[in-house]
């Protein structure tokens, strides 16, 4: 695997996360190294040859383990490892595990192997027990059950240890080291609490080692992680404990070059070839449909299951933070999305621009019945919760959502701001849009198909592009926009499509359908912009 990796890394020079007060340890640093290296490859052409570290790995390895606190214990806790697939991912996890089980002097040392089922935490156990296997040292020192997925260290009676998702549920770990792959598997953060939280404050320097390749889902916990040590490399957060590392191509990146590529891929050409990427990207090419596979799995970007309508990068550019008591008083459309009883009711404010440099501003509010929230979370595996606590998302009593409560919540709103007008699908809200109208509001209803809804979506698409919308970054309204899906017919004509929309759209289509009044009435000037130009054809 290329030279003696110590002298490629001469010039090393400790992490700039370190702490002012810690300090690099280069004997403790080589140790850990020197441990690693003992051990022996246990796949292909490498098998049997000795675990040399490329230099990222070893990179990693010393400031984990040589950066030190000055009561010489170490810095960092967590360890959050992104990186794209074949680049030694799982014989790197497995030589962490051994180390944290077999080398760091930790008497009793309870280390957890931990993936999203059985299978997969498997695979850097066998990895592990095969070096072991291979190391004359361990290997008389160390116990092997197989049929447990455990490994036992007699000297110390320490062992290591594989966990699923699907075994969550067992508290009272003593924790001093915990291995998770492919962390973005999880199918939702049971696991990962369990394993993080307290469970290693009885020890001095609990290791919590993330490994993954980039996820799908932006709702999860791994990309919570994520977009922690995002924000720590871009100096957003600072979490001296926290020890962040993301091999990647940017979103805008060229998927097709082999420069792209080669940055991406810190092991490229030692346990990867370029050959095989390049095979990967023309097999890319011919089929539109591995696209995002490719991009997700080989260069590491955050990708959707399938393409969705709304580029969020163009979204999240029209985020303003804004207090809306500014905009008490303005004129102001109301979109309501009832859903069912049982779902996410959605009613979404579109302020219409006071001149020509002003933004349509928007202001969302969604609600839940209360009895069902922790039953969704579950189920949906979505923050409805953690929403609730931070005040996106309100809750009604009951198992039901309590109509009369948003009446009166959109009553109160009515003293606040100037609402003209509140566009409703007639489906399921007879009841409701007649209360409104006896608090005195007026109420328009608002067809679900093509004639309705193709103008205001485009609009909405060419708004956003031109940065003319402007938004507080709400989250619900977020993952609501990032959910859409459009279907067109033949005369060009799009609407949202809530059947391969297969996540909720509920403020999506609230905010469609409050646009369409603001741009039709704006401010009472007559003017329209539908009158004005052109829509974008999408």
């Amino acid at each position: 695997m290329g030279g003696v990796i110590l002298r490629k890394l001469k010039n090393y020079k400790p992490t700039k996360f370190m702490a002012e007060d810690s300090h690099y340890d280069k004997a403790a640093a080589d140790y850990a190294v020197n441990f690693i290296e003992c051990l022996a490859h246990t796949k292909g052409t490498w098998a049997g040859k000795p675990f040399e570290l490329i230099d990222w790995q070893e990179r990693i390895i010393r400031d984990l383990f040589g950066v030190l606190k000055p009561n010489g214990y170490r810095q960092f806790n967590t360890a959050y490892i992104e990186i794209p697939k074949k680049n030694g991912k799982s014989e790197l996890a497995a030589a962490v595990a051994l180390l944290l089980t077999c080398g760091d002097g930790e008497e009793r040392a309870e280390v957890y192997g931990c993936a999203a089922d059985r299978q997969q935490a498997a695979i850097v156990f066998d990895v592990a027990a095969d070096m072991v296997r291979m190391c004359p040292a361990l290997n008389k020192r160390v116990k092997i059950l197989t049929s447990q997925k455990r490994i036992v260290y007699t000297p110390t009676n320490s062992f290591y240890q594989v966990l699923s998702a699907e075994a969550y549920s067992k508290h009272g770990f003593n924790i001093h080291g915990v291995v998770f792959d492919e962390l973005h598997t999880q199918p939702n953060r049971k696991l990962f609490d369990v394993m993080t939280k307290g469970s290693g404050d009885a020890r001095m320097q609990p290791l919590y080692f993330l490994i993954t390749t980039a996820g799908t889902d932006t709702n999860s916990i791994c990309y919570e992680q994520h977009q922690k040590a995002q924000d720590i490399l871009e100096g957003r957060k600072i979490d001296k404990t926290f020890y962040p590392v993301i091999y990647g191509a940017p979103d805008d990146a060229d998927w097709t070059s082999p420069e792209v590529w080669k940055n991406s891929n810190p092991s490229l050409g030692e346990t990867i070839g370029m050959d095989k990427v390049e095979a990967a990207c023309e097999s890319a090419k011919q089929n539109p449909g591995e696209e995002n596979a490719f991009r997700q799995l080989r260069l590491n970007q955050w990708v959707k299951q399938t393409v969705r309508w709304m580029p969020m990068h163009k979204w999240d550019a029209c985020k303003v933070d804004f207090d809306e008591s500014l905009l008490e008083g303005r004129v102001c459309y109301g979109g309501l999305d009832l859903s069912s009883t049982t779902d996410i009711t959605a009613f979404v404010l579109v302020f219409p621009p006071t001149d020509e440099d002003d933004h349509y501003y928007i202001l969302p509010y969604f609600w839940l019945p209360e009895e069902t929230l922790d039953l969704r979370v579950r189920r949906d595996h979505v923050p409805y919760d953690l929403w609730q606590r931070q005040g996106f998302l309100m809750t009604t009593e009951g198992n039901v959502v309590h109509y009369g409560f948003i009446e009166n919540f959109i009553d109160e709103l009515g003293t606040r701001f100037n609402i003209r007008e509140i566009a409703f699908d007639r489906w399921g809200a007879v009841q409701m849009s007649q209360n409104l109208e006896g608090l005195g509001f007026t109420l328009v209803q608002f067809g679900q198909g093509y004639r309705d809804m193709s103008p205001p979506t485009k609009e909405l698409m060419k708004l956003t592009l031109e940065q003319k919308i402007a938004h507080n970054g709400h989250p619900v309204l977020r993952w609501n926009m990032d959910n859409i899906f459009i279907k067109r017919d033949p005369a060009g004509n799009i609407k949202p499509d809530k059947e391969k929309s297969t996540e909720k759209i509920d403020g999506s289509v609230a905010t469609i359908m409050a646009l369409d009044r603001a741009i039709r009435c704006g401010n009472d000037t007559g003017d329209s912009i539908y009158d004005e130009r052109d829509l974008l054809v999408l």
